[in-house]
């Protein structure tokens, strides 16, 4: 896959809620994600595809999404992409409403994604 086809597939399925399915075929086996700050006390990065699948079930787990929007991919060059998430809900354990709004920037080579940076 060249950038664009990975930068609009990530986007579908976030877009269609496949994010998780979408890490093998999308993310390399050693890709690392960044947060900008430790949200759960593990750390800001995470490494590799099982970790990243982590990453999204405790997301899952943590929170109850009322509305989410995903903007289309913004591409740099031919190794990078932004993507605009704004995401409403609240924190299932406090019931505290949040409307968040992140880019996130990944960093592609040979193919897959190997690491995205996420900004808030």
């Amino acid at each position: 896959m060249n950038l664009k086809e990975i930068a609009e597939e990530l986007v579908a399925g976030c877009r269609e809620d496949r994010a998780k399915e979408n890490l093998p075929e999308l993310y390399a086996a050693d890709a690392v994600s960044v947060e900008a700050q430790d949200m759960d006390g593990s750390g800001r990065e995470t490494h590799g595809v099982d970790g990243i699948r982590g990453k999204h079930e405790w997301w899952e787990g943590a929170h109850e999404v009322s509305s989410a929007t995903v903007s289309d991919p913004y591409l740099h060059g031919d190794d990078r992409f932004a993507v605009i998430f704004e995401v409403q809900g609240k924190v299932k354990e406090s019931g505290e409403s949040f409307d968040m709004r992140e880019v996130g920037v990944y960093h592609v080579a040979d193919g897959k994604i190997v690491r995205e940076e996420f900004f808030y």
